[in-house]
């Protein structure tokens, strides 16, 4: 007698820390004898994996899980499950709304995954979104790449921006220890992976919640401890990290970068605004003068360090003449790239409710105006790959022109160049770039 196998498939919404709870709990279905499809109308457990930064994001889950719920009823023995951020923030109003899901899930519970799920295969539907103390993970994630893995540093945030709902949705911070943290990437050197990425939502924070303090009263590890700490590991060649936080960012930080040989010439550091009336509405903790100084510094140490970094624009209350000062920003920072936003008042932030809102012609008006500054000022920022050798990590094959392979060079630029992808995913090559574009390079293997 065959018995088919139980099939599983995951939809990710979102940020990279919901790609890599994402991976972690595909590892933990695979580990319980699930397969992966690709078709979702193909598997018997479904997990969303969820966002709830932006209005648009939370609308296209709901239009996903009415496809499943229809589906439901007629095959009962369909698992639904909701994940991530809109998990958490809604909870059990989701099963008021979609009455035909099994599991309802936060961030900090997706290690747990099995443990609920067996709840729900004895008959019950499951809430999960209450605090919790994050577990170490010994979980081994389905990773989408072979050649580049997240690695998460620190779960949760501290902050309380007013615009962001990430704080009641994934909790306090709690770091992971930095054994546990090389441990993981020991073991990925290993398996052949070229490229960690260390990942928190405001990692700067990491190690503040680690016990012990140095006789300065400052604490014992930090997010550059790290750094040294793990910068040798066997068979990783580049190291990355993100998402920065401006207020923590400090010059000893930017010094270990430019010290150490694999840590990449690249920082994603969100400013959100160019005006100090805004940052300080949108509680920040900074001002512009001070993101200036950061950008400067790094410049100073790595000239040609590559600088990525996120905006919001509409934010309530916001003048035409504080817009402009963020278009000032982009344009004299000289940014790689920014991810730039509209402003969407999320549940239970206190923006939300103030009665300065801005609408949505003028949102949709700026946000096209500061788009357009951000390309011109990435293909200025591209021209200095012209002519240039860069090394670039072969991740891919190029899905429009199958002749030409994709990676990225140390500062995080996608560049495409001719190659067979069996030949060269996972090799560092050196590449002659011969075409530039705001936000990819083509070149040549040398």
């Amino acid at each position: 007698m065959t018995v088919t196998p139980r099939r599983y498939h995951i939809t990710t919404f979102g940020c990279q820390m919901n790609k890599a709870d994402s991976e972690r709990m595909a590892g933990i279905l695979e580990n319980m004898g699930f397969q992966w499809s690709e078709d979702p109308n193909e598997a018997n457990l479904i997990l969303y994996n969820t966002c709830s930064i932006r209005d648009s994001a939370e609308h296209k889950v709901y239009s996903y899980l009415g496809r499943q719920a229809g589906r439901k009823r007629l095959e009962p023995e369909l698992t639904l499950i909701v994940a991530g951020c809109v998990a958490q923030q809604e909870g059990e109003a989701l099963l008021r709304r979609v009455p035909e899901l099994d599991l309802v899930m936060g961030p900090q519970h997706a290690n747990r995954l099995q443990d609920l799920l067996e709840q729900v295969f004895d008959g019950n539907q499951v809430v999960a979104t209450d605090a919790i103390h994050i577990m170490e993970d010994i979980t081994k994630p389905r990773r989408d790449s072979k050649v580049t893995a997240w690695v998460n540093v620190i779960y949760g945030c501290n902050e309380r921006c007013t615009y962001c709902v990430v704080p009641n949705v994934r909790g306090v911070e709690q770091s992971r220890t930095p054994e546990a943290i090389r441990a993981e990437m020991e073991e990925l050197g290993r398996q052949g992976y070229k490229e960690v990425t260390l990942l928190g939502q405001n990692i700067d924070a990491y190690g503040r919640d680690l016990p012990g303090t140095k006789a300065d009263g400052s604490h014992q590890y930090t997010l550059t401890d790290l750094l040294y700490y793990v910068s040798d590991v066997p068979g990783i060649e580049r190291i990355r990290f993100a998402t920065s936080h401006p207020r923590y960012f400090t010059e000893r930080l930017i010094k270990a970068c430019a010290e150490l040989p694999r840590v990449c010439e690249h920082f994603h550091i969100p400013f959100q605004s160019g005006d100090n009336d805004i940052l300080k509405a949108m509680a920040r903790g900074y001002t512009q003068e001070k993101y200036r100084r950061i950008i400067d510094t790094i410049r100073e140490y790595m000239p040609d360090a590559s600088i990525s970094a996120d905006a919001i624009v509409g934010f309530p209350g916001e003048t035409e003449v504080q817009f402009e000062k963020t278009l000032q920003l982009v344009a004299e920072m000289g940014f790689d790239l920014v991810n730039t936003a509209a402003y969407s008042p999320r549940p239970a932030t206190p923006a939300a409710l103030w009665d300065n809102q801005l609408s949505e012609e003028v949102k949709a008006d700026r946000l096209q105006r500061l788009n357009y500054v951000v390309t011109q000022t990435a293909i200025a920022r591209s021209q200095r790959y012209l002519g240039r050798i860069e090394e670039v990590l072969v991740e891919e094959q190029n899905q429009k022109d199958a002749s030409q392979v994709m990676g990225r060079g140390r500062g995080n630029r996608l560049t495409f160049l001719p190659g067979d992808i069996t030949e060269l995913r996972g090799k560092l090559v050196q590449v002659k770039i011969t075409d530039v574009r705001a936000f990819s390079l083509t070149g040549d293997l040398v």
